[in-house]
């Protein structure tokens, strides 16, 4: 067992400490209150009137799938062969060794999503994972937990310069509109024959993959940063009233209500870099704010290795700077992304019943000189200055 006390606790939720205690077994929270006189036999962390709050989460990454410290050998992000490929899994190729899992573990990044790339229209799907562990299905907090799928510019690089569809954003949307059909018809054929196998139509990995995401069990998260492709997600998402996350929004406080509207979350970043392309023309830390204000359920990413996951707090800080409520800026690194990639019930909040992920700061995790005290994972100590 493990008690912590003397605590400034941040749950994420609206029942915060000036000064309490969390009391961790079998890498559970069984309770939080002012104060707790543990057993005996509990190990004791003195907080000292540091923040408490939950571990991190990192709401979007390819990390273990792209190890950018050994180059193309490790690089197993996007498989530029198809770009209708929703059947690969991320979970299949994440190598938890890799340093990125370290980095997020000292930083006090306790969960991350992570899977395939955006150069293909449909990819494959993401999995929600601890950041502690050396198998990955030990990891495994939800999996899988999205569709990745990508509107813009990487599809249209990818396969437009090798003279295959799509060249353009209209086959794009053709292209993904035309599987969403195909998957809704074989799961209507499949439901038709009521279990007969003779009558069933021939096995489709691509389309069997998608009938969560048409069935509403399976949210399609979109790579889009211009306002015109957000608005093409959206519409597409309408159209097969399928669940829909935004990835990046890099424009979506141009199209704030349009998002609000629709009532889509929006995982947003990485901020911390110049537009590399055209469709990031438009990237500030002020969309945080502005979608947040609109009503938008946000989280934040960083994209790693593309952006390093240490910088994470970083980012939120910036979009405090440029508009974000602090407080609103904590859920979005905790809460929101729980809830967004539904997984709330084991991570994101500090509450009985949920895993003991949880990091220790001297100071608000959002300052630029924050260092993570301790950080506990499953209830384990992790990281400890």
């Amino acid at each position: 067992m493990l008690l912590i006390k003397n605590g400034k606790i941040f749950t994420a939720t609206e029942n915060c400490y000036q000064e309490g205690s969390i009391l961790i077994a079998d890498g559970q929270i069984v309770e939080i209150a002012a104060k707790i006189e543990g057993p005996s036999e509990a190990q004791i962390i003195d907080a000292g009137g540091r923040l408490v709050m939950p571990g991190m989460i990192d709401a979007h990454t390819h990390m273990g799938i792209m190890e950018l410290e050994i180059g193309y050998a490790g690089y197993d992000n996007n498989e530029m062969d198809d770009p209708i490929s929703p059947e690969l899994r991320g979970i299949d190729c994440i190598n938890p060794e890799t340093r990125s899992f370290a980095d997020a573990r000292k930083t006090g990044v306790t969960t991350v999503i992570t899977g395939p790339g955006s150069q293909n229209i449909l990819g494959g799907t993401h999995v929600a994972i601890k950041t502690l562990g050396y198998r990955v299905d030990d990891m495994v907090v939800k999996n899988p937990v999205a569709m990745k799928c990508a509107f813009g510019e990487n599809p249209k690089n990818s396969y437009g310069k090798k003279g295959r569809s799509p060249v353009t954003r209209m086959a794009q949307v053709a292209m993904l509109r035309e599987t969403l059909i195909k998957a809704r018809e074989y799961m209507e054929a499949k439901e038709a024959v009521d279990g007969d196998l003779s009558k069933m139509p021939p096995v489709d990995s691509k389309l069997e993959a998608l009938i969560p995401v048409i069935k509403g069990e399976l949210p399609l998260k979109a790579h889009a940063h211009r306002a015109d492709d957000i608005l093409n997600a959206i519409r597409v998402a309408k159209e097969f009233e399928v669940k829909l996350i935004l990835n990046h929004a890099t424009a979506g406080h141009l199209v704030a209500r349009h998002i609000a509207k629709a009532q889509v979350p929006c995982v947003l970043g990485p901020t911390f870099t110049t537009p590399g392309k055209y469709e990031m023309k438009d990237v500030t830390f002020k969309t945080h704010g502005i979608l947040n204000k609109a009503g938008v359920k946000i989280a934040i990413q960083t994209d790693a290795p593309i952006s390093p996951t240490m910088h994470l707090p970083l980012m939120a800080a910036m979009a405090v700077r440029e508009g974000l409520d602090h407080f609103e800026a904590l859920k979005a690194l905790t809460i929101n992304a729980a809830e967004i990639y539904g997984i709330a019930d084991r991570v994101g909040s500090l509450e009985v019943g949920k895993d003991a992920d949880i990091l220790i700061s001297e100071i608000s995790p959002l300052q630029y000189n924050a260092q993570a005290w301790k950080v506990i994972i499953n209830g384990q100590i992790v990281h400890s200055l």
